[in-house]
């Protein structure tokens, strides 16, 4: 037996980030916020976000009806990563020109996997 894609998995990494905008809950709450209206995703409860202190970086959740998203970004690399599951189909969402335009990234590299497909 078969089993068909139960979803679909986006695994981004962006590079060169400006580490100001890495630092600010706000702004990249702004961007998932964007991200998940566009792709027409419900999150279930509000973010969850933690700040780390002094220079450090921020760690945000948001748990959907769809699965869920999670980003990690760290200022002293220039580096943001994000992980967005999603069990319903959802079309092709321009995430690299997104990242670069909200975060200044010099590079961004999206993966995505096709998830629960067993032979």
């Amino acid at each position: 037996m078969t089993v068909p894609p139960l979803g679909m998995e986006w695994v981004v990494d962006a590079q060169g980030c400006a580490p100001s905008r890495l630092r600010e809950p706000e702004r990249l709450l702004e961007l998932v916020s964007s991200m998940l209206a566009d792709l027409r995703l419900s999150p279930v409860a509000p973010p969850l976000v933690h700040r780390f202190p002094g220079e450090g970086g921020v760690t945000a959740m948001v748990l959907l009806a769809e699965s869920h998203l999670t980003l990690h970004t760290f200022p002293e690399h220039g580096t943001m990563t994000l992980n967005l599951y999603s069990c319903v189909a959802r079309p092709p969402y321009p995430f690299r020109e997104r990242i670069e335009r909200e975060l200044g990234a010099t590079r961004v590299d999206v993966r995505s996997f096709a998830r629960g497909a067993l032979p």
